[in-house]
């Protein structure tokens, strides 16, 4: 399964290291769902060899992905525009050139839409609605609009079109990469890079839709296809450079990934310093990511600690933050004596409630007030003793 335009079979490699502008086609090694019966969610545990690729990374990397469009999404729009299949459009300002549903397929991004392209795509259309849409004074509107439809919408929405498919496809941008923080360690997996991929599905302005790069893994990528990648280093979160370091890890859902990485690190290391992750989903039954493997490391006492929350199990909900509250003074301790603090996962409400309850944590546990435990926290954060991964 091919599933990019470049480098159809890493010809490239003899010439040119492997990037963002030339990844590799690694092999999908494994890829299943880590969830259990019953559980609303779906989240692929996907495993890529990058044997022969040159391409390493460190614990706190992250992995991008080229996706291929919903194959249903393409042919929709073809239909619904009656365009041909074959048509040769020109995709870039260097000229290239390609057969209209495959450059939909592999080279568009078709799934959002910008004030940019509507802006521009008033120009086909005499619709008063989008001439209306696009006034300076309906920035707000606009925004609205944009927000969960795509260019199918916009086709849809805004016709009859006057304009010529070239014309159509040349406000659309390129295809965006899709990153994903790695959940191994190249030391303990050799030739290999694990993902924790969400898959992403929901309903908005009465139509089913799907993240592109998270359902291409969930549902059209098997087993021996390949998938279009390359290492994004990051240099905003990474492990102590002294293995003597503590580290506390705050990963619910997928924000688990990194820590899978540092936590198998720091086993294949024999590293000396403690380890601590709270780890939180709705249910403990059926969305324990990696619960064998999490309590096999605690056995083994390369995790020193693991608290977990299950939101939906108690009446109560419970989150990673209530855990964090609950286990306040150890928690301090840990932080004073020089522990690092780490976040992954949801920006909007997690990362901010965490941020509360340390905060919280460091005024109650420090004896200090609002003001100092905000500049205590900001120090931690100066000195790259608290990393967020935040999405």
């Amino acid at each position: 399964m091919q599933l990019t335009l470049e480098n159809p079979k890493n010809a490239k490699s003899d010439s040119l290291p492997f990037s963002r502008n030339n990844p590799f086609h690694a092999k999908v090694l494994k890829n299943i769902n880590l969830n259990g019966p019953g559980s609303s969610k779906e989240t692929r545990h996907i495993e890529l060899s990058l044997k022969d690729s040159g391409l390493s990374y460190a614990p706190g990397d992250a992995l991008g992905i080229v996706p291929a469009n919903d194959p249903e999404l393409v042919a929709t729009l073809l239909t619904e525009m009656e365009w041909d299949d074959e048509t040769v459009v020109t995709i870039n300002k260097q000229g290239e050139t390609l057969p209209l549903k495959e450059a939909l397929t592999n080279y568009f991004e078709i799934t959002l839409l910008t004030k940019k392209i509507l802006q521009q795509a008033a120009a086909f259309t005499e619709n008063e609605e989008l001439q209306r849409l696009v006034l300076v004074e309906n920035a707000g509107q606009l925004k609205e609009y944009c927000n969960g439809r795509d260019l199918l919408d916009m086709l849809r929405d805004f016709g009859p079109w006057k304009a010529s498919v070239q014309e159509i496809v040349s406000i659309l941008r390129k295809m965006t990469p899709r990153l994903y923080s790695i959940a191994s360690s190249i030391t303990a997996n050799p030739d290999e890079v694990h993902l924790t991929i969400g898959a992403v599905r929901y309903t908005a302005n009465e139509r089913d839709r799907n993240g592109v790069c998270s359902i291409l893994c969930a549902e059209r990528v098997q087993e021996g296809d390949t998938l279009p990648v390359f290492v994004q280093t990051n240099k905003h979160f990474y492990l102590p450079e002294s293995q003597d370091l503590d580290i506390i890890m705050v990963g619910p859902g997928t924000g688990i990934a990194p820590f899978r990485s540092f936590i198998q690190e720091r086993a294949v290391t024999n590293s000396p310093g403690r380890s601590w992750l709270f780890f939180g989903d709705q249910h403990a039954a059926s969305d324990f990511l990696y619960q064998n493997e999490l309590e096999n490391y605690q056995q083994e006492a390369v995790l020193t600690k693991l608290d977990t929350a299950f939101s939906r199990d108690s009446e109560q909900k419970v989150y990673v933050q209530h855990k964090m509250l609950d286990n306040s003074k150890e928690l301090f301790d840990w932080i004073d004596n020089g522990a690092y603090f780490y976040v992954c996962g949801d920006k909007e409400r997690m990362a901010k409630d965490v941020n509360e309850a340390l905060i919280s944590v460091i005024e109650k546990e420090g004896g200090l007030d609002r003001d100092a435990a905000e500049a205590y926290l900001k120090d931690m954060q100066k000195q790259g003793r608290y990393q967020r991964d935040v999405y």
